[in-house]
């Protein structure tokens, strides 16, 4: 039996107080509404219509192709998946209906909801228990164990209300059954709302089979606020940290360690505390990232060794064995294998030889205020401490730059270069400045 998935994503977020619509703002360096298309992909589901607000231009450009539906106006949840009837009118299988603003939803849930429509449940639904159950839609169990009604908050009486066991807002819904069941959905509520969740009472009025699936209270903690963003970024960093610990990493204060979701790590890597790693990073093995250091759009061969106090941007690519130490910044550069950088460097627009070495305060000029330039540094080169090098020039193989040198021209392999002023020493004239200043000032 097939599965497709209708996300809903109409939610205007108004709670945020953001130009930037809900279903775009970043949780672990990622869109929430990508955790949300990549648990329902990661399914097996064959389709994925992703339910949107008018005026929704930025989200469409975001999914690039991929399928989604307008629900114009806002209606509640169950005129939301109404949206997507005609997308699937000819899908038969099972639906999966889940929200764009709940990123912490993982396939293995997603694949448990769907497996119980196929061995027969005709809607199963998921839900936790908690003990604040304030705002939270009732889940009413009959004596048979099925599940009876969803009670929203506001609709429901004293009784209802004291239920613990509330409504995770995930579900899996037989097709074309679905649909069927949201045309007999009216708007009888204290919102005057279509409920997606009405449709459960409307099912077993009906006799059919309609079950309840329990999961961890944090899988289904949602966004409606920038304290709820953090509070689900904490969540998943947890997950994130876990993982890469599993695959041979070590942190010596996990909780300092932030991460993004699409980090790739070798075994027998360090991350020292306070440490940021963001999106496109990969660190090969047995590399060693030293705390205070950010790194993002990177990749590291295996035995680097990075930081105290590194920042790494997007573009740069080392090999292995390369050094960067502190206050040294990169962007767009390839590093050869062995080359080091160890304090206090920017290095741009730049590609480093094997066995280099970057002196201290050394800064490659890449950028006349219009057009970027690309500084070349051969195999085995040393450039002295302090020196620029503006773009776009190329110091040869085994060159040494001397200390203090501003290059712009190239420099042949094996050459010495240097541009520093001849010493000039006036012996006694500290002295005699001091005793003309005192006296000016006496």
């Amino acid at each position: 039996m097939e599965i497709a998935t209708i996300i809903l994503a109409a939610g205007q977020g108004t709670r945020l107080n953001s130009s930037v619509p809900k279903p775009l703002h970043y949780i672990g360096g990622r869109p929430m509404l990508a955790w949300s298309l990549d648990a329902a992909k990661a399914a097996a589901a064959s389709r994925v219509v992703t339910v949107l607000p008018k005026d929704s231009d930025s989200i469409i450009a975001w999914l690039d192709g991929q399928e989604s539906c307008i629900q114009d106006p806002p209606q509640g949840t169950g005129h939301a998946v109404r949206a997507a009837k005609e997308q699937l009118a000819d899908f038969h299988g099972v639906a999966i209906i889940m929200f764009a603003d709940t990123p912490l939803v993982t396939a293995k849930t997603l694949t448990t909801l769907a497996a119980a429509v196929k061995d027969g449940s005709d809607i199963a639904v998921l839900g936790f228990e908690t003990n604040d159950p304030t705002g939270y839609g009732r889940l009413v169990i009959g004596e048979d164990q099925c599940l009876k009604k969803i009670v929203e908050h506001t609709d429901a009486n004293k009784i209802e209300r004291a239920i613990t066991l509330v409504n995770g807002g995930v579900m899996a819904v037989r097709c074309p059954l679905l649909f069927d069941l949201l045309e007999e959905v009216n708007p009888d509520n204290a919102k005057a709302e279509l409920y997606l969740t009405d449709i459960v009472e409307i099912a077993a009025n009906k006799a059919l089979t309609v079950t309840c699936h329990i999961t961890d209270e944090k899988e289904i903690a949602g966004v409606n606020s920038r304290q709820d963003m953090a509070h689900i970024e904490a969540i998943l960093q947890d997950r994130l940290r876990n993982s890469a610990m599993d695959q041979g990493v070590t942190m010596r204060a996990p909780e300092t360690v932030f991460l993004s979701a699409d980090i790739s790590f070798g075994r027998d890597v360090i991350i020292e505390p306070h440490v940021v790693i963001g999106a496109g990073t990969v660190i090969g093995d047995s590399s060693i990232i030293k705390s205070f250091s950010h790194i993002e759009g990177a990749v590291l061969g295996a035995c680097c060794i990075i930081g105290p106090y590194a920042r790494l941007r997007p573009g740069t690519n080392a090999d292995e064995g390369v050094k960067i130490g502190n206050f040294v910044e990169t962007k767009n550069a390839t590093i050869g294998a062995g080359s080091k950088a160890n304090h206090l460097t920017y290095i741009g627009d730049t590609t480093i030889g094997t066995g280099a070495n970057i002196g201290a305060g050394t800064i490659t000029c890449n950028y006349d205020g219009f057009d970027k330039f690309k500084t070349l540094i051969g195999d085995r080169a040393s450039i002295g401490s302090n020196t620029a090098l503006v773009a776009p020039v190329s110091i040869g193989a085994g060159a040494i730059i001397g200390a203090g040198s501003t290059i712009t021209a190239d420099v042949p392999s094996d050459a010495i270069a240097t541009t520093r002023s001849a010493l000039d020493v006036r012996h006694d004239a500290a002295s005699r400045y001091r005793s003309s200043r005192s006296n000016e000032t006496g």
